[in-house]
């Protein structure tokens, strides 16, 4: 029998592979950071070969340390930064432009012209999603419109378009396998989460042709046989990196809350069977399909979380690793007054604000570093709280409690600074590989490597939980200081 199941975790800015065992145990894991492309200001791009090429030598890395080889794989689970997407030659493989990551802002003022035309409210009735230069559908406009002969050949059927996911199952598959998942695909804000399938009225108003896109799968079935090293492996599993997040901190039922504190803060809720609507400034999104069954999700996507101690390591100069921040932090009783609110590329939930900017207010004389760091870390805080606020608003559940994983929820720091500041607990779960095993879960169910979520549940172990310390009172006035300088913040490069 095949021993382990493969996870391909790509992310915004490193490859990882990690083999699971069958007891969801970490057996051997291999990752690799590519380069970032920012051609303008707001602009952020993908080289996607550099990314193929960094999955390929990261997988290959996993498979030689735990001495494994393709034929020992009972399934592969990928998971992806979502809406990242991109435009490729169906007979070379070949890129026809960088991908488009997420991030970029180059389609703002399409998004505005959107509003502008009253779409967006189709938008949002039928994808769930906000109009918004994050999601994938205005940057595959933006390059049919801008590649040089790219909606001709789009039409002509010589193209592919997908998101990460895609790309990689097309370069696992050698070109053979053009397919995504549901909860991909409704990052795209092309597909109608009611039907699940690409909406026609959408594709129409963005011009964009419906055989350029992916065929839609479940998020846990067998997609096609990845050919590697002389070997195969089915790929039976695929979600976007939050959704996978969810499934792997076992957020399987209804008011389950989870939050990935990495380059961003994603915020997500189980919301069950039922198609979630937000009145709050939230998306709603599919969490994963299975065995004929939809599961749904409010969720609340920051933008700029973990990216903002990279800022200070990387840009200022004020820290020499991330993991310096906590003991920073803890140098000083707090941040003297200052709030850091981090809006590099503009604010996402609940804000929707793409033209508001980086900004740091109430310095006085007596601030220093450790005070800028603090403050750094408690913005993922306090954006996770106005997230939680609106989802508590949407569906009229209160969390009990907070699953974190990310490589921001080891700091300590933060996560007690979370609990107090949500006043609920936050759980750090055993295992810091939580979108990777989600991945690996949903690829392992498909192929019978395990047999149901009572399995899995009993894997499940909790490493450290925190409690709220703080009085109710300092909760709020913090909290009341964080929202007005989120004010200050907000449409500064219009």
């Amino acid at each position: 029998m095949a021993e382990f199941i493969l996870a391909l975790d790509q992310g915004t800015t490193s490859s990882r592979a990690i083999l699971f065992d069958h007891d969801g145990n970490v057996r051997a894991s291999a990752g690799q950071e590519f380069k970032q492309y920012y051609p303008q200001p707001g602009w952020v791009e993908h080289d996607a070969e550099e990314i193929w090429q960094s999955q390929l030598a990261v997988t290959q890395r996993a498979l030689a340390a735990a001495r494994a080889r393709l034929e020992d794989i009972a399934a592969i689970g990928i998971t992806n930064q979502r809406e990242t997407v991109l435009l490729w030659d169906r007979a070379t493989g070949k890129p026809a432009y960088h991908a488009i990551v997420w991030q970029c802002r180059r389609t703002a003022a399409m998004c505005d012209r959107i509003r502008r035309e009253g779409f967006d409210r189709t938008l949002r009735d039928k994808t769930g999603l906000v109009t918004d230069a994050y999601f994938s559908g205005t940057k595959i406009a933006w390059l049919l419109e801008n590649v040089p002969g790219a909606r001709e050949r789009a039409e002509r059927g010589e193209l592919a378009c997908g998101t990460i996911d895609t790309w990689l199952i097309s370069k696992l598959t050698r070109g053979l396998v053009h397919a995504t998942d549901v909860s991909n695909a409704s990052r795209t804000l092309l597909f109608n989460i009611n039907s699940l399938d690409w909406d026609d009225e959408i594709l129409s108003y963005f011009g964009v042709p419906r055989k350029l896109l992916p065929e839609v799968k479940s998020s846990s079935e067998v997609l096609g046989e990845a050919a590697l090293f002389g070997g195969t492996a089915p790929i039976a599993g695929v979600a976007g990196d939050q959704q996978a997040s969810l499934f792997g901190h076992q957020c399987f039922r209804r008011g389950n809350v989870k939050n990935t504190y990495g380059t961003g803060c994603f915020l997500l809720m189980n919301t069950g069977s039922d198609v979630p609507r937000s009145e709050s400034g939230l998306v709603s999104t599919v969490a994963w399909r299975r065995a004929g069954a939809t599961t749904y999700a409010l969720e609340g996507s920051v933008f700029i979380a973990g990216a903002a101690v990279q800022w200070l390591r990387d840009e200022v100069g004020l820290i020499k690793d991330a993991g310096e921040s906590e003991k920073m932090a803890l140098a000083v009783p707090d941040t003297g007054g200052v709030y850091f609110v981090p809006a590099f590329v503009g604010l996402g939930a609940p804000h929707w604000d793409a033209y508001a900017r980086g900004t740091i207010v109430g310095l006085t004389r007596g601030s220093n570093r450790n005070h800028l760091v603090r403050a750094a870390l408690e913005s993922m805080a306090y954006q996770t709280r106005a997230v939680v606020d609106c989802m508590a608003a949407d569906s009229g559940i209160r969390p009990e409690a907070l699953r974190v994983d990310g490589g921001a929820a080891r700091n300590n720091f933060l996560c007690q600074f979370q609990a107090d500041i949500l006043g609920i607990a936050v759980e750090r779960p055993a295992t810091s590989e939580s979108t990777a095993l989600g991945a690996a879960y949903l690829g392992g169910l498909a192929t019978g490597f395990w047999k149901d979520e009572p399995e899995l549940g009993r894997q499940f172990k909790i490493a450290r939980r925190f409690e709220p310390s703080m009085s109710a009172s300092r909760r709020e006035e913090l909290y009341a200081g964080w929202r007005r300088a989120v004010e200050r913040a907000k449409g500064w490069a219009t």
